[in-house]
């Protein structure tokens, strides 16, 4: 099979999809989560531990990297995966997101953003083409096209025009993309559209019909992430359903909790990602499963390791597995299945660091794990 999805089986009783997502770094099983790896790396974690925890995909972050380390560096490497050692595939957002979030710092034209570097204030010009050119040095599996990222707030005219700039920004993406494949450091990257419109399902479906007109290898749904109720993202995902392509990947793109996260599987979602186990962790908050019913959203809950309840628990953070063959998150389980509440409580208590890494692990290892819940809970027909 050539680069694409493979969906090997649909629930009976949602839209959820089951399949093979291939890429030019390897195969991918849908429906799946991407961990963090904002600036190259998965905040406290190596790429070791990454792929001990059986994570199949990151996501780096296209506007970071452009300003450190930089595109000349990148080139010298021969792309992020040589240099984070990471040999998955990688999805890179456009930046666009980040440009768009500086709000004071930045200004949109036809032509791109302009905008001012966090870290020293230079001024740069984020355009459709640069964003390709950027993407293409670090050899993204995955490259996203430019678009405006458009809070729920926006009045409808000024919505509209931005939705209208964000078309013919993917044109531009798509045809730099396409021209620039054989200096790419990734000749066999996938390009994904975005669909934009905020909360609008006909400007949604109308953007969505939009970028069908210029194809894409996936579509992917922005803009569901900047403070919008729940509800109102499940109900942009059902007016989309039927319109996007059936035999395209579908990403989510942004926050998800994990009650969330098995919601918009069931309306067709096979991939996404999330701050939100690596943010947490660095505030002392687990995840942990509670029962195996994910169609409740109560199949999960969250604790705070800074709690003095914990002080003296010496429950393990996990529980020991035997290995078996296949099971390639069995060596980091077990490292974990060695500390305890109480200890992880210490380090927190102490601002020592290696309870950053540990609680990281932790949700990194929730989030993924929920994945494979899902994912059987869609071929046992439950989902």
């Amino acid at each position: 099979m050539s680069n694409g999805l493979n969906i090997q089986k649909t629930s009976s009783v949602s839209s959820a999809r089951r399949g093979v997502l291939k890429t030019a770094h390897g195969e991918i099983q849908t429906p799946f989560f991407m961990p963090i790896a904002t600036k190259g790396a998965v905040k406290t974690l190596s790429s070791l531990d990454m792929e001990k925890l059986g994570a199949e995909i990151l996501l780096s972050n296209t506007y970071h990297l452009y300003l450190k380390p930089g595109i000349d560096v990148i080139r010298a490497f021969g792309g992020l995966h040589k240099l984070m050692d990471w040999h998955g595939p990688i999805l890179t957002d456009s930046g666009g997101y980040q440009v768009f979030s500086l709000a004071e710092r930045r200004k949109i034209t036809e032509e791109g953003a302009e905008f001012a570097s966090h870290i020293d204030g230079s001024k740069h010009m984020l355009t459709p083409e640069k964003s390709m050119e950027i993407q293409q040095a670090l050899g993204s599996d995955i490259v996203m096209v430019l678009d405006e990222c458009t809070p729920p707030h926006y009045d409808q005219e000024t919505l509209n025009t931005s939705v209208d700039r964000t078309v013919r920004w993917a044109q531009r993406s798509k045809e730099h993309f396409e021209q620039n494949l054989g200096s790419s450091n990734n000749p066999g990257a996938m390009l994904f559209g975005i669909n934009q419109g905020a909360t609008n399902v006909d400007l949604r479906i109308k953007h969505a019909n939009d970028l069908k007109q210029i194809g894409f290898d996936g579509y992917a749904i922005g803009g569901l992430s900047v403070g919008e109720p729940f509800e109102d993202s499940c109900r942009v995902l059902d007016a989309l359903h039927p319109v996007l392509p059936a035999d395209k990947p579908r990403y989510f793109m942004g926050g998800a909790k994990p009650h969330e996260i098995v919601a918009y599987v069931q309306r067709g979602i096979d991939m996404m990602d999330c701050v939100l186990p690596s943010r947490n962790a660095r505030h002392g908050l687990l995840y942990r499963f509670v029962h195996d019913d994910l169609t409740k959203p109560d199949f999960y809950e969250t604790i705070h390791i800074t709690n003095a309840k914990f002080a003296n628990d010496q429950t393990p953070l996990v529980t020991p597995v035997i290995p078996s063959e296949g099971e390639e998150s069995a060596e980091q389980i077990n490292e974990l299945s060695r500390y305890t509440y109480g200890y992880l409580h210490h380090l927190f208590d102490v601002q020592e660091m290696l309870g950053y890494r540990l609680a990281t692990l932790i949700n990194i290892k929730f989030y993924l794990e929920l994945m494979a819940r899902i994912r059987k809970g869609i071929e046992e027909g439950v989902l």
